[in-house]
């Protein structure tokens, strides 16, 4: 019986295309949200986590390397400084205020109808820029300022960003079960963003 020889694997990704195509980056995304979510546990880990996070991705889209996840672990490690540490006390920061303003726009008070859909805007507006903030390229960047600076500059990243952070909420009270995959996607989706913005500039 002749022997047909497999075809080779494609070693070049199609113009345009940022990621390698196929079924392993998306089961490589899942498992770098487990880990990522793992690391996310201590909550002021949850900034050099997803920075690791979207330096592994952003790794793989420029070389082409096989996501690994020492090297995602290796770099939560390294991220693991002071200042970064202390920027983790942000989120969740933000998250008690948020809280807070709810419960008071629920007790009646004047202006509740319209300070409600304010306050949503700006919590989703906060979760993108902490988006492009953990996708900043460098060693440890998570500069806040930049972030938003990026954000108000690419205003259609940001879109497609906070398209991803709704998305992420509907799944999660769809399905709360999700929540360990959901910090893959998200960072992947940063990640993106924040290549697409860097070509643009370079283009421009």
């Amino acid at each position: 019986m002749t022997h047909i020889p497999a075809a080779p694997r494609r070693a070049r990704r199609e113009p345009g295309e940022v990621f390698g195509s196929g079924f392993t980056l998306f089961a490589d995304m899942l498992l770098v949200g487990v880990v990522t979510a793992v690391a996310c546990l201590p909550v002021v880990t949850a900034p050099a986590a997803l920075s690791a996070a979207c330096a592994v991705f952003r790794r793989t889209a420029g070389n082409g390397v096989q996501i690994r996840v020492g090297d995602l672990m290796a770099g939560v490690r390294a991220r693991l400084t002071l200042p970064a540490l202390a920027k983790g006390l942000v989120p969740p920061a933000f998250g008690v205020l948020f809280l807070l303003d709810e419960e008071l726009l629920r007790s009646g008070l004047p202006g509740a109808a319209v300070m409600a859909p304010v306050l949503l805007l700006l919590a989703l507006g906060a979760a993108a820029v902490g988006l492009r903030a953990v996708a900043l390229d460098g060693p440890y960047r998570l500069s806040g300022r930049e972030a938003l600076a990026r954000s108000l500059a690419d205003p259609r990243g940001t879109a497609l960003l906070v398209g991803a952070v709704v998305l992420a909420a509907l799944l999660l009270w769809a399905m709360p079960v999700l929540l360990p995959l959901l910090p893959g996607p998200l960072a992947f989706a940063a990640t993106a963003v924040d290549l697409r913005h860097s070509a643009h500039r370079q283009d421009g």
